[in-house]
């Protein structure tokens, strides 16, 4: 019987080890913060966003369900990657305590988030945060 090598899947981290690296993200994200590395237009963005998520007053109301917690969910990925792409990997790599890889799906997974939005809201909201 011949045998036949098993294929190695490519493996994302599960949602329980994202999870687990919420600690290390909450961490990189004040860390980056406080960085005068970082540009401060961003650091200030980010820090609009966080004040926007936790306001009463929303885009779409929280209590719309899915909708209204996803545009805050968007909004946070989308200005995350902001600070992280201006942030640049060598300060990324100098205040990240977990594996790079983890980081990366971190980010992306966050910013998947808004496909359950309306395009036109998508739209407006990486409009908002990218000046597109």
């Amino acid at each position: 019987m011949a045998r036949f090598p098993l294929r190695r899947r490519r493996r994302r981290p599960s949602i329980t080890r994202l999870l687990r690296q919420l600690p290390n993200l909450f961490r990189l994200v004040v860390d980056l913060i406080r960085d005068p590395r970082v540009p401060g237009f961003d650091r200030a963005l980010f820090a609009a966003i966080v004040a926007y998520v936790i306001s009463p007053f929303d885009l779409i109301p929280d209590w719309m369900g899915v909708f209204g917690l996803t545009d805050d969910f968007y909004l946070v990925g989308l200005g995350l990657k902001r600070l992280v792409n201006s942030a640049g990997p060598d300060i990324l790599l100098e205040y990240w305590r977990g594996s790079p890889k983890t980081l990366g799906y971190i980010v992306e997974s966050i910013e998947r988030v808004g496909s359950a939005l309306p395009r036109r809201i998508r739209s407006a909201l990486r409009g908002t945060v990218f000046g597109r």
